[in-house]
């Protein structure tokens, strides 16, 4: 569970759906594999919550039911792929789909992070060595003032430094807390989905890795044999932004009234061309569940394309403003020595 929510990680669930897909395969009943599996585990969480799915079992609920019952911990994808294959008979195929799923799902957050860690780290340095750099240029202003004392004290003003630091870090600390809350109740997404969907070059990775999830999410979905509508409302959950998701479900009554995916996908803003094509030819072929996987994949590698890409925008334009502050820095303060030199000689 993280911070922003209350559901599994990706990082869990992955370990978490193998070992039930292997246990269920070799013969385990369900029951007996979540009981397997949660004294393996060594997540207090997760492991209280397989032996609460175990036990609603145990009390005559089928296991749909008694994931629903833990719906605040695990994502509804999950819950309707297990209700689909306890149906289907396809028990072991669904857990191992899932599995795959969320380690397409976790290396895509990994890649996001790793490309996205130098330009942080410039930004990190930047304001420190910035707002240090600075705080510096204006004691060596003081030192030509009318209260001059003519040196500069080191220790007091690095004690200084780190107050400032310290403060810095409550108000970081407050509005971090605030956005916890507000995501916990649903309001953040919606401050975050705009920045992240409407602000280039942001825009650009959001959409991307959004829609390489919904149509990974499409294809499991499409194969377990739910209604095509539901599908597109499950899948569009799991583009984790509103924004986006309220664009692909639109596409749901032009489907409920028998149009093709591509027609009811026509007038999205978020889809593109190519996305378009490879559906109409998933359709046309009777192979929509391996097409969706294929565009997925395609998705995949044009929102990687579009990281690196806005890695380079970001390390520029945070170098060139890291220029500009040492450039500002080095040039206030020798304008600064020699314009109080120049006073001091009555110049």
């Amino acid at each position: 569970m993280g911070l922003y929510s209350t559901q599994v990680s990706a990082k869990k669930l992955v370990p978490l759906c193998r070992q039930l897909a292997t246990s269920y395969d070799a013969g385990i009943p369900i029951m007996k594999s979540l009981d397997l599996v949660a004294s393996g585990y060594n997540d207090r969480q997760v492991r209280d919550l397989l032996r609460a799915m175990r036990n609603d079992l145990g009390n005559g609920a089928t296991l749909a039911e008694a994931a629903q019952s833990q719906s605040k911990y695990l994502p509804s994808f999950f819950i309707q792929l297990l209700a689909s294959g306890e149906r289907g008979g396809k028990l072991d195929v669904m857990l191992n789909d899932l599995a795959n799923y969320f380690e397409d799902r976790l290396k895509m957050q990994r890649e996001y992070k790793r490309l996205m860690t130098y330009p942080c780290i410039q930004v990190g340095a930047a304001w420190f060595l910035g707002t240090f750099g600075l705080g510096l240029v204006g004691k060596i202003k003081d030192m030509f003032g009318p209260r001059a004392s003519g040196e500069i004290d080191i220790f007091a003003y690095i004690n200084e430094y780190l107050r400032f630091q310290g403060k810095a870090l409550v108000v970081f600390a407050v509005v971090f807390a605030i956005s916890v809350i507000l995501s916990r109740m649903g309001v953040f997404r919606w401050i975050s989905g705009a920045v992240s969907t409407f602000i280039w070059p942001i825009a650009s990775v959001t959409r991307k890795f959004a829609l390489a999830r919904f149509f990974r999410s499409m294809s499991l979905l499409i194969g377990s044999g739910l209604h095509l509508p539901r599908c597109i409302e499950s899948a569009a959950a799991i583009t984790a932004n509103p924004y986006i998701e309220r664009d692909l479900l639109k596409s749901v009554p032009i489907v409920q009234q028998g149009h093709t995916l591509v027609e009811a996908f026509a007038d999205s803003r978020y889809m593109n061309a190519t996305a378009r094509e490879m559906l109409f030819v998933g359709e046309q072929s009777g192979q929509l569940e391996t097409t969706l996987r294929k565009v997925s994949e395609y998705m995949f590698a044009e929102a990687t394309h579009a990281v690196q890409f806005m890695t380079k925008v970001f390390s520029q334009v945070i170098g060139l403003a890291v220029g500009v502050l040492i450039g500002y820095i080095v040039i206030t303060f020798w304008v600064t020595l020699y314009g109080g030199m120049l006073d001091g000689l009555g110049v």
